[in-house]
C-alpha cells in the first residue's frame, strides 16, 4: 500500500497487519509532476518484494497518469481525488456533488495535515494582517457554502467535529456531518477489484482513459 497522508488514516484501521505501507507527504500535490515522480521511485521500490501494488489515490491532477510497475499490478480507486474513498463508492461522491456542489470536505487526515485554507488563513494573518488576510480567504471560499465533516467510523469524531463546527462558523459556511463508509478501501484491500477500480497488469501504464472507461 502506497497511500497519502491524508488517507491513510480511514485505511490503517482496516489494513492487516503483514501489508507494508507507505506514506507520502501531502504537500507533494502542490506539484503533480513531483509527485508522479515520488509515486514511481515508491512503486519501483515496493515491485520488488510485491505483485500487487495498492495506490490510496484517485486520479489526483493526473499525478497517477503514466506510473507503471514492470512486475506488479497496480490497483487505483476510480476516482478523481480521495473524496470517493472516504464516502465509500464514487457513486457516493456523485450525488453529493449534485447534491450541493459548494461543498469543501474535511476528514481526520485533512485536519491533521492541515493542508487546508482554513490553516493557509492563520499564515496569512502573520504575513498581511488579520483583514487582508480575512479578504483574501474569503475570496479563495467564495464558491463554497457547506463545509462538511465526512465521518468514516474508523476513529474517534469529537475533536474532529469541534473543529468542522467552529471553522464553519468562523468563515460563514454551514456545517454539515455527512456519513462516510469504509466500503471503498475494504474492497481495495479484500477486493473485489471491480469497475470501481482501475488495474493495470505489470508492464502496462496507467492512462487517463482507464479512468474514463469501464
Amino acid at each position: 500500500m502506497i497511500a497519502c497522508a491524508t488517507v491513510i488514516e480511514d485505511m490503517l484501521p482496516l489494513l492487516p497487519e503483514d501489508v507494508p505501507h507507505e506514506v507520502l507527504d501531502f504537500g507533494l500535490h502542490i506539484n503533480p509532476a513531483e509527485l508522479k515522480k515520488v509515486l514511481q521511485e515508491k512503486i519501483n521500490e515496493a515491485s520488488r518484494d510485491a505483485d500487487v501494488l495498492l495506490l490510496g489515490y484517485g486520479l489526483c491532477s493526473m499525478a497517477v497518469v503514466g506510473l507503471q510497475a514492470t512486475t506488479a499490478a497496480l490497483v487505483i480507486p476510480r476516482t478523481d481525488d480521495c473524496i470517493a474513498i472516504f464516502l465509500g463508492s464514487c457513486n457516493a461522491y456523485k450525488v453529493e456533488t449534485k447534491k450541493e456542489p459548494g461543498t469543501y470536505y474535511l476528514t481526520k487526515g485533512w485536519i491533521e495535515v492541515g493542508d487546508t485554507p482554513f490553516e493557509e488563513h492563520k499564515k496569512l494573518i502573520e504575513k498581511f494582517g488579520e483583514a487582508k488576510a480575512e479578504r483574501m480567504t474569503r475570496l479563495m471560499l467564495k464558491n463554497y457554502k457547506r463545509l462538511a465533516l465526512i465521518n468514516t467510523g474508523q476513529y474517534e469524531i469529537e475533536r474532529y467535529r469541534a473543529y468542522t463546527r467552529e471553522t464553519a462558523e468562523k468563515f460563514g459556511l454551514r456545517f454539515e456531518e455527512i456519513e462516510g463508509s469504509p466500503d471503498l478501501v475494504r474492497k481495495m484491500l479484500f477486493g473485489p477489484w471491480d469497475d470501481e477500480f482501475v488495474v493495470v497488469p505489470p508492464g502496462e501504464t496507467v492512462t487517463y482513459q482507464s479512468f474514463t472507461q469501464h
